[in-house]
């Protein structure tokens, strides 16, 4: 009876919560601090990761949802090693991603190993910009690539970057290709707020 109970209360988790989430959050985490301090807040750093069976779609292939799923993963091991998690909590910081565009360059297929690349390719006062890449352990070939744009509430990066490296660090000049994005992203706000009316109420 206890065993049935058991095995119902189990199924009753798994049906209404992910959590297959929680324990790969609770294995990422504890893998990143388990690892060796980054002290470059710029550095490349890498996860490493294999297509399983609960990844794939119809087509046999990784699921184009599952590539954020592991960049989440990705972002949350780089700030762990590098430090930007504790400094962000200790400062009461929140950090939630407020856009992201990925291109697919090439399907990644049941049991590929590969592995993901993740850098912060620099900030501005509301928001850290993080490039990562989908790199396959076979050739190399980037098979898909994404920004995000991780914005910082109740806090700022230059804060968290200066409790991380105990001195302020000069922000590293934006590459063509961020810049057109960032303005992407403006121009999409200004565009959305004023399709809702809220830049005449704002007048």
């Amino acid at each position: 009876m206890l065993l049935m109970l058991l095995l119902l209360g189990a199924l009753l988790l798994f049906c209404n919560l992910d959590v297959w989430y929680f324990l790969r959050v609770a294995h990422v985490f504890l893998q990143a601090w388990f690892q060796p301090r980054i002290c470059d807040i710029l550095a490349e750093q890498s996860i490493e990761c294999k297509v399983l069976p609960n990844d794939l779609d119809y087509m046999g292939h990784m699921n184009n949802s599952r590539y954020l799923r592991e960049c989440d993963f990705a972002r949350f091991h780089h700030y762990v090693r590098s430090g930007i998690f504790m400094a962000s909590h200790k400062l009461g910081a929140k950090m939630v991603v407020g856009a992201s565009t990925i291109r697919y360059r090439r399907s990644l297929a049941f049991r590929e190993a590969f592995e993901i690349r993740t850098k912060v390719l620099g900030w501005d006062d509301k928001a850290f910009y993080l490039e990562q890449r989908f790199v396959s352990k076979t050739d190399g070939f980037v098979s898909a690539i994404m920004l995000c744009r991780q914005n910082v509430v109740r806090s700022s990066p230059d804060n968290i970057i200066e409790s991380v490296c105990k001195e302020k660090v000069e922000c590293p000049e934006f590459s063509d290709d961020l810049k057109h994005w960032i303005n992407f992203i403006s121009a999409n706000r200004q565009a959305l707020r004023a399709e809702s009316g809220l830049e005449d109420k704002n007048k």
